[in-house]
Formats: C-alpha cells, sequence, structure tokens
C-alpha cells in the first residue's frame, strides 16, 4: 500500500470539531485510508467527527481507540466501526498500521430506497455510537475478513468500485444481523444534545482564545454551571476546559510558527499568553521542543 508522508500528518477539522476534507465523490461516495499513526503528531489522530461512517482494521500495532467517555485497546487483527456523526480519537503509543475507509450511507442504498428505510436509517439514527469487531467472535471475525477483502481491492483498478460496494453490502448485512439498535430515540437526543453544547463551548473557546477567559466566562456562554461544563469536558474530551484552551493556544501558536517569521514574544502575545517564559515551558511540555526548535524543524 502506498502511504503518503507529511512533516505534520493532522486531521484537519472545523471549529466544533467537525472534518473539513470530503471524503470521496458525489458519484462515488467512498474513500479509502492507509493510515500510519507514526506519522502523526504524538502517534494520534486527534477528536474530530463526520457524517460518513467508518470502518477501521489494525494491521499492526496497537490502538487505543476513544469515543465519548469510553475507550477500548484494539490490537493486531482486529477493528471498529464508528456510526456517522460520533466524535471520536485513536492513538497509539508506538505507531500502529490502521487501514480505514469511509462512505456515505447512500454508498449502501440509495436514501430513497427500501433497504435504506428499513436497515440503514434506523442504524446511524440509533444508539449504536460504534461497533468493535473482535477476531475470536465469530460474527465479528466474518466482518474482519470482509473489511481486510475491501482493503485488498483497492489495489485492484477493473473492478475496485463495484467489489467495492458488494462488500460494503456484505458487511451491512452482518451488522444487521447482529447489532441491538433498540431504545435509540431518548438516548439519540440526550446525546446529540449534550455533543452540542459541547461545541458550542469548543466554539467560544476558539473564537476567544486570545483572551483572557476562564471557566465562568466558558459556563455563562453556555449557560450552564461549572460543575456541568467541566462534566462535558471530561467525558467526551476526557480534559478540562481550562486544559482545551491551552493546548487550543499552543496549536495556534505552531502554526504561527511554522508558516509566519513572527518573533516568539509575539507569537506569544497573539495566542494569548501573557508571559512569554510561561508560554516557552508550557510549549516544550506538549511538543517536547522549544518554538525556536520547532520552526527549524
Amino acid at each position: 500500500m502506498e502511504t503518503i508522508e507529511q512533516a505534520y500528518n493532522k486531521i484537519l477539522t472545523d471549529e466544533n470539531l467537525m472534518e473539513s476534507i470530503t471524503h470521496g465523490t458525489n458519484r462515488y461516495p467512498f474513500d479509502f485510508f492507509y493510515d500510519d499513526l507514526a506519522l502523526f503528531d504524538f502517534n494520534c489522530i486527534e477528536w474530530h467527527w463526520h457524517t460518513e461512517l467508518e470502518f477501521v482494521y489494525v494491521e499492526s500495532g496497537t490502538v487505543t481507540f476513544w469515543s465519548g467517555e469510553k475507550h477500548f485497546v484494539l490490537s493486531e487483527g482486529n477493528g471498529v466501526f464508528i456510526n456517522s456523526k460520533i466524535l471520536h480519537r485513536f492513538h497509539s503509543p508506538d505507531g500502529a498500521i490502521i487501514p480505514n475507509f469511509l462512505c456515505m450511507p447512500c454508498f449502501i442504498s440509495p436514501e430513497d430506497s427500501l433497504i435504506y428505510s428499513k436497515y440503514i436509517q434506523p442504524v446511524i439514527s440509533s444508539s449504536l455510537t460504534f461497533q468493535v469487531f473482535y477476531k475470536e467472535i465469530v460474527w465479528q471475525a466474518e466482518i474482519l475478513e470482509i473489511i481486510k477483502k475491501i482493503i485488498s481491492v483497492q489495489d485492484e483498478k477493473n473492478v475496485r468500485e463495484l467489489a467495492t460496494s458488494a462488500l460494503m453490502q456484505e458487511i451491512w448485512l452482518n451488522l444487521c444481523k447482529h447489532v441491538n439498535i433498540k431504545n435509540e430515540d431518548n438516548y439519540s437526543y440526550a446525546s446529540a444534545s449534550s455533543q452540542a453544547r459541547l461545541q458550542l463551548m469548543m466554539q467560544y473557546i476558539q473564537q476567544n482564545y486570545r483572551s483572557n477567559i476562564s471557566l465562568d466566562n466558558i459556563a455563562d456562554y453556555a449557560m450552564l454551571s461549572k460543575s456541568t461544563v467541566l462534566n462535558y469536558f471530561r467525558k467526551y474530551l476526557h480534559t478540562t476546559p481550562i486544559n482545551y484552551l491551552i493546548n487550543y493556544r499552543l496549536n495556534e501558536a505552531a502554526v504561527l510558527l511554522r508558516k509566519t517569521e513572527k518573533k516568539i514574544i509575539t507569537v506569544s502575545n497573539e495566542t494569548g499568553f501573557n508571559n512569554v517564559d510561561y508560554f516557552c515551558k508550557l510549549f516544550k511540555k506538549h511538543y517536547h521542543l522549544t518554538p525556536t526548535e520547532y520552526r527549524k524543524k
């Protein structure tokens, strides 16, 4: 498989953590990636979500998969399905090869079809946020074999699209036979409402990170108590609002260091750090490089 190496591999997201890139085309809404987590900053694909369905296979290494407050360690030969519009994250301590593919639900069957309304819509609107596949469980091992076939046919020029489409229907048939999609209404509404509030707070932080904002400011903006704000961040992002703010400032500082020739003290001030020594200390702790070393690298 051919991989595309970049100095800083990243998942590009908008202010709500929705992935910015379009996967596939209107005529063929499917996309395949052969990702090596060692090429990503800190061996990590950070928090993001997308409207596409996603299937991930661990070809080598060990990966920790996070979705909301839940996380699972996936070893070689295992995989995971991630439903539409679900926040998720991947991390590997030593790097891992994770072939993965995404598709719009309509790739399996058109939205105006009986198949879509009977077998696809109930799943994407259900409480099923993800499904881990373990090779030791028979029906899950069968899906893992189909996933491996889809990965394999991406190298075929003549029948790749047709074979991929047929295999995706085979995966979905197996998934529908075994997953539980009952009691979805209340769960989906509560989950969507919580994530919407969280995204609102993240957007506030991203728009005001240059200012001296506090937990009180964030809570007032979202019209929530401080304890509820802390709970949302811990539950879905496994961090605090202030740590999220600091990390966002550091990420913006890294962009300025890469793309501009601004002085370190200017970068510090423009990203909300009032003390350049404090900024340099946090930057080195986060990136394991001083701002100057980071810029040179």
